[in-house]
């Protein structure tokens, strides 16, 4: 067989892969808050033309919301549907990985590892499963750095206009494509030559790039809440004049918690080889891995230092650029023996794990090894959706033989917008929002039971009610998340309000 023929098998067989890891049994994971909130709004922006920014009104960027809405035209369940969009998405980081890992290399081998694990890596497959943003934005930062790589080594038109619209469309994805522009310019130290003209040139490629990217951008001020993206951005972060005040808080904490991010996610010996590619090879492509470190570890400083809330997927468009430098620590450490024996062995040890967590995440999220953080919030606490569709469906049942009122605790997230986003083809539905706080029945549910069946959905730790039955609450079902570390647990409760004796 020849070597292009290898080479189709082998990218077919690794695409394969990749795809079964983010396509396979996309409901193992509960919905998530945020996840809800995107799906509802591009539910609302399918459904009504003149709220194609509704995403603006709480400073998030659209696009992600704009390109679920064709999923959700066909894939009935519309949690399913947002979260196909971050599988193709992450389809398209492991191309970009195998992309980006030869173009700066010029090695087969190390690129035919860096595409593998990209293809199985836990950080990447987690949330190529999930329907967030974040996905959606490592793809577009990837190929921004591709294209803007090939615009500047080829001193290429062409490519530097792809480069802006890949940027651009990472900036319509989210605010933190900034560092993407940012970081541009590094690429410059692929310059074929440092001559004036040539540094001249280089220069205007890179101001067309940005030019057009900026221009796409400034695209949703065409939506009346445009300026809410800046007011929202500084509930995320802190003011220079702040991180000034206390420079080693957060990012101590903050440098920890991507300590414990990378180590579960990128697995521990992932994420030793990470740091080793920086330093293994002494001189060798000193270039790239700079420039590779700088991609992945700026981000990381820099939000460390600004962040007042710190998760995994806010690092997420880092990972691929310690992907690629893992696998130039392998191919270094497989120069070492005959034949490159040593490439199968430490591929291996970050292979096999990936694909056991990976199991976990498809089949048993809750047995799956997450940092505290991540398990927190996707597993424990409110913010978790165990439980909700499983109401969604007894709610659709109901609805068959009359209206339906369901109070929900909050306004937004689990269970708010849940409900609303897994009810929005049932007419005679409605979904309205009681407060944070249930110590007793609302009187909009009461009001409503003449004409209505009602029902009420609460998580346990924001019910406050001894006797349920003594206000009139009949308990249905009680949805268990997954236990705290002190073995507790949070429930999801899911009354059917009925009149007081």
């Amino acid at each position: 067989m020849s070597n292009h023929k290898r080479l189709i098998i082998f990218s077919l067989a690794v695409l394969l892969l990749a795809a079964l890891l983010r396509f396979w049994n996309l409901n193992s994971l509960p919905v998530f808050a945020d996840e809800s909130i995107y799906i509802r709004w591009s539910q609302v922006m399918r459904a009504e033309a003149s709220l194609r920014f509704l995403p603006l009104s709480d400073g998030k960027q659209p696009l992600f919301m704009w390109l679920t809405i064709p999923f959700l035209k066909i894939i009935f369940d519309p949690l399913v549907a947002a979260r196909t969009l971050s599988a193709i998405a992450g389809l398209g980081t492991v191309v970009g990985i195998a992309l980006a890992s030869y173009l700066l290399f010029k090695n087969w081998r190390l690129t035919s590892v860096a595409t593998v694990l990209s293809a199985a890596l836990p950080y990447l497959v987690f949330f190529d499963r999930m329907a967030l943003a974040d996905s959606l934005l490592t793809m577009f930062v990837l190929w921004a750095f591709i294209l803007s790589y090939l615009s500047v080594s080829h001193l290429r038109l062409d490519m530097s206009q792809l480069a802006g619209f890949a940027l651009g469309f990472a900036w319509l994805t989210k605010s933190p494509a900034i560092f993407a522009v940012v970081m541009s310019p590094t690429l410059l130290i692929f310059l074929p030559n440092f001559q004036f003209k040539t540094i001249f040139k280089s220069f205007c490629l890179l101001t067309i790039t940005f030019c057009i990217s900026f221009g796409m951008y400034n695209i949703l001020r065409l939506g009346p809440e445009f300026h809410q993206i800046a007011l929202r951005n500084q509930d995320y972060v802190y003011s220079l004049t702040e991180v000034l005040r206390h420079p080693l808080d957060p990012l101590i904490p903050h440098l920890k918690d991507s300590f414990s991010f990378y180590l579960y996610l990128l697995t521990p010996i992932g994420l030793l080889f990470a740091f080793w590619g920086l330093i293994e090879g002494r001189l060798t492509h000193w270039r790239s891995r700079l420039v590779l470190a700088a991609w992945w570890l700026i981000p990381v400083v820099a939000q460390s230092f600004i962040a007042k809330s710190f998760t995994a997927r806010y690092l997420l468009f880092t990972v691929p650029f310690a992907v690629i430098l893992i696998a130039h620590a392998i191919e270094h450490i497989s120069q070492k023996t005959q034949k490159h024996l040593l490439v199968y062995v430490a591929s291996a040890l970050i292979f096999f794990p990936s694909l056991a967590i990976d199991y976990q995440l498809l089949s048993r999220p809750e047995d799956a090894p997450l940092s505290r953080i991540e398990r927190s919030g996707y597993l424990e606490e409110w913010t978790a959706g165990q439980g909700i569709r499983e109401v969604s469906a007894y709610l659709r049942q109901a609805a068959k033989s009359g209206s339906v009122l369901v109070g929900s605790e909050g306004f937004f997230g689990t269970p708010f917008s849940a409900l609303q986003m897994y009810l929005n083809d049932v007419p005679n539905a409605r979904i309205i929002g009681v407060g944070v706080w249930i110590d007793s029945v609302d009187e909009k549910l009461t009001n409503s039971l003449v004409d209505n069946q009602v029902f009420l959905v609460v998580n346990s730790s924001r019910f406050h009610v001894f006797d349920p039955e003594s206000i009139g609450l009949k308990l249905i079902a009680s949805y268990p998340k997954s236990a705290r570390p002190d073995t507790t647990r949070e429930y999801l409760l899911f009354f059917q309000v009925i009149p007081v004796k």
